[in-house]
């Protein structure tokens, strides 16, 4: 630590802590949830690695610094057949007024270790170091330190050569998305290349990104978090988890999806919502689930002829999701529905799925590009 670097708490001061729907105190420090804590004992482990991961969580606070430092505990998931010692937890990024920075490797602490079938066997305690940023234009600006966007990240200390003031307010509207792992964008260059990040930065909007990797399931927990959380805009992207894994029949899907909508409206009755149908896989087209991974690619093991008795495939599934929309609206005109084949289609899987499922950095960014036109321009959902 530089003795020119000043200590900035990170609880009860100037930082914000952006994106998180809850703040909690650690052996380490502090830790942004992207789920309430209640809602550990109503889920499992997995579902928990990523409500603690970063997807759009960010520190913002004004000052004049020119250099930052930021100590951090990060946690890292890596299959367990593989030596422990990854060297890969992500990238920091920074925006300065808004401009991006110098993005900084995050550094691997603590270790979980996994079997195939993603169940934890073992743990390796790990430390926290520190994460550095240099060289920030002079005077007094906004900055914000986006987390890496797929591993769990314990805030310890922030110093700063400057004072550090609270952030202005952005005058933004606040839009909350949930969805599954193409949300929360593991795949993604950097915390600034998720697709709902790409997509706020656009629309001018303040993102909040409850995208859960392998655990959209319309989990009444997660409705009822979306529910308590303030929000101007809601987008739901929803399928893809739950025909994967064969969770749902048509006969089941169907009240469930009326379930998870109405207990969000009890918090939001008049909040524009959007219910957004699954991207391309052709994998789940026609066929329905469950998949498994074969040479590194999608395949899907159920019967299509099962598809005619309510077994899921992602056609039934976009289909069903416009009904629903279309018979809600009747009486709630501000929920909406987009088509996810207009993010990526069957014609663009080659080029934008790296594995028939999740889009690659290039798709990312192609989708938070479209969402941003498709919902935030004119005619769109959240136009405005």
């Amino acid at each position: 630590m530089t003795d020119a670097l000043r200590p900035v708490p990170l609880s009860d001061g100037p930082v914000a802590i952006r994106g998180a729907l809850e703040l909690v105190a650690t052996e380490a420090g502090v830790l942004p949830r992207r789920l309430p804590e209640w809602t550990i004992a109503q889920s499992d482990a997995s579902m928990e690695r990523q409500a603690t991961s970063g997807s759009g969580v960010r520190l913002a606070f004004r000052s004049a610094a020119k250099t930052l430092e930021l100590d951090v505990l990060t946690t890292v998931p890596m299959m367990a057949e593989n030596e422990p010692h990854p060297d890969d937890a992500g990238l920091f990024d920074i925006t300065v007024d808004g401009v991006p920075g110098e993005p900084q490797r995050a550094p691997v602490g603590t270790v979980i270790l996994l079997d195939d079938t993603m169940a934890e066997r073992g743990i390796v305690p790990g430390k926290p170091s520190t994460v550095r940023f240099e060289g920030l234009p002079a005077g007094v600006k906004d900055v914000e330190i986006w987390l890496p966007q797929w591993v769990k990240t314990e805030l310890v200390a922030l110093r700063a050569d400057a004072a550090v003031e609270p952030p202005t307010p952005t005058g933004h509207r606040t839009w909350l998305h949930h969805g599954s792992s193409i949300s929360q964008c593991n795949e993604a260059d950097s915390p600034l290349g998720v697709w709902p990040v790409i997509a706020a930065r656009a629309a001018h909007v303040d993102p909040v990104n409850v995208g859960l990797s392998g655990n959209c399931y319309l989990d009444p927990f997660v409705a009822r978090s979306i529910r308590d959380t303030p929000a101007d805009l809601i987008s739901l992207k929803l399928g893809i988890n739950f025909t994967a894994k064969a969770a749902f029949v048509l006969r089941s899907l169907v009240p469930t999806i009326h379930g998870f909508l109405d207990t969000i409206r009890e918090g939001h009755p008049d909040t524009p919502l959007l219910v957004i149908s699954p991207i391309a896989c052709p994998a789940l087209e026609q066929t329905p689930g469950p998949t498994l991974w074969r040479d590194g690619v999608l395949h899907a093991t159920g019967n299509p002829a099962t598809a005619a008795t309510g077994a899921l495939t992602l056609q039934a599934v976009r289909r069903e999701l416009a009904r629903i929309v279309t018979e809600r609206a009747k009486q709630d005109p501000n929920i909406h529905y987009l088509d996810g084949l207009a993010l990526v289609g069957l014609d663009e899987a080659d080029e934008y799925l790296a594995e028939g499922l999740h889009p690659s950095p290039a798709g990312y960014r192609v989708i938070g590009e479209r969402f941003a036109r498709l919902a935030f321009g004119a005619g769109g959902a959240f136009a405005g």
